[in-house]
């Protein structure tokens, strides 16, 4: 099952997709795993012998408390996916278990990806001036992929804010399987033009 639409997808084409996406496509065991770091996630070898292959992508984009409040806006207004080719509807809530999907136009058709919040997740500590923000979604069925993807927001110990994405997915249909490395390649120019989507609001 693959959700596709000749035109920009509407909002009750969305809504139906979500309707008949139903459960989360990938093991229950590793829900909630991209809220761990980077390092921990690679020397998992249950995962990767899952067949999960990871995305990672962190890019610094400005310091101080009021860019890091502004990231957190942007996430949270879904800003980060403010694309002529990739969007999702802009008046989602950000919170766990709320379904939505990814609009991503791929050649002539859009592809509508079914995911659902995992966990929201902030952290604040005033002594040491540093925080973090982050949102977790996991996919559904009828997703081209099976797995779960973070992004985030942070404020270091040095002042410096930066944009992370973390994801660890595998190919949940033959068109993705057959084209595991395209879907690679987009995954890094996706990441690439998420960043750029929050600069401009910064």
């Amino acid at each position: 099952m693959v959700f596709l639409c000749w035109g920009r997808p509407s909002s009750q084409q969305q809504k139906s997709c979500i309707d008949k996406s139903g459960t989360f496509n990938y093991d229950s065991k590793y829900r909630g795993a991209t809220d761990k770091s980077v390092s921990s996630l690679k020397e998992d070898r249950e995962l990767s012998n899952g067949g999960y292959h990871l995305n990672h992508a962190r890019v610094l984009v400005g310091s101080g408390v009021e860019t890091y409040e502004k990231g957190k806006a942007a996430l949270e207004n879904w800003r980060h996916f403010g694309l002529n080719w990739a969007f999702v509807d802009p008046k989602t809530p950000i919170r766990s278990g709320v379904k939505f999907c990814v609009c991503l136009k791929e050649f002539l058709p859009w592809v509508m990806m079914p995911l659902q919040v995992v966990y929201v997740k902030e952290n604040r500590n005033a002594k040491k001036a540093v925080a973090s923000f982050g949102v977790g979604s996991g996919t559904l069925q009828g997703h081209l992929l099976a797995g779960e993807e973070r992004f985030s927001i942070e404020l270091d110990e040095n002042n410096q804010v930066w944009y992370e994405i973390l994801s660890f997915s595998k190919p949940a249909h033959f068109l993705s399987l057959i084209g595991y490395p395209y879907v690679q390649f987009r995954q890094k120019y996706f990441a690439q033009h998420s960043a750029n989507a929050v600069l401009k609001q910064l």
